[in-house]
């Protein structure tokens, strides 16, 4: 005889997936900050998912900044699990100094996730904000991605000469099926910014003590 689960069952493990769910997508953040306009939010008017994360930093958002700006594969990393990283091919070390020559980027430059995948600079104001954005797949680029994607780091200046360093994740799915992709990429991605979110604390913090 097959047994049934009480409905009291099924609703709280449905409860309990939302409740994760929301937290891996807004982990460290403050309401407010889930829902304020961020730089960048203005490129993807209707997104399908949007991750907004935040950590507050014990050094000033100068020291912050040069840790933001020098990411990337072919540059500083992005101070996660660089093992898990490399098993998809990035070949990335996160950097532990900052490296004059990674300390300029523009408009149109590109960041890279991996050698053969990488975001434009959308936007750039040094020491504030960095927008990084993925275009969707066009005819021609089998490589590109299903969804619009911009990538948001926002820094403000925190009492006792802190920073609030927030990052947002905004995806415009361009498909029916995109969003059988982009949430286990959220969910992946969620792990990975807790991690490059500390790691960036650990650093600026020692660089600022030292």
């Amino acid at each position: 005889m097959r047994r049934v689960l009480p409905p009291l069952v099924v609703g709280a493990a449905a409860l309990s997936v939302v409740t994760l769910r929301w937290s891996a997508l807004h982990w460290g953040a403050t309401t407010e900050e889930t829902r304020e306009l961020l730089p960048g939010d203005e490129i993807l008017r209707d997104p399908g998912l949007v991750a907004t994360r935040a950590i507050t930093i014990e050094a000033p958002p100068e020291e912050v900044w040069r840790w933001v700006v020098q990411m990337g594969s072919d540059r500083g990393g992005f101070y996660s699990y660089d093992g898990l990283e490399n098993l998809a091919g990035c070949h990335l070390h996160s950097a532990d100094t900052v490296v004059d020559a990674w300390q300029h980027l523009e408009p149109g430059d590109l960041v890279r996730l991996h050698p053969r995948v990488a975001l434009t600079v959308a936007a750039v104001d040094p020491g504030h904000s960095l927008v990084l954005h993925a275009a969707p797949a066009v005819a021609g680029v089998p490589d590109a991605a299903p969804y619009d994607f911009t990538w948001s780091f926002v820094l403000r200046r925190h009492p006792h000469r802190a920073t609030r360093l927030i990052t947002r994740e905004r995806f415009a799915y361009t498909h029916r099926w995109s969003p059988l992709l982009v949430e286990p990429v959220s969910a992946a991605s969620s792990l990975m910014s807790q991690k490059m979110l500390r790691g960036i604390r650990d650093r600026a913090e020692r660089a600022t003590v030292s």
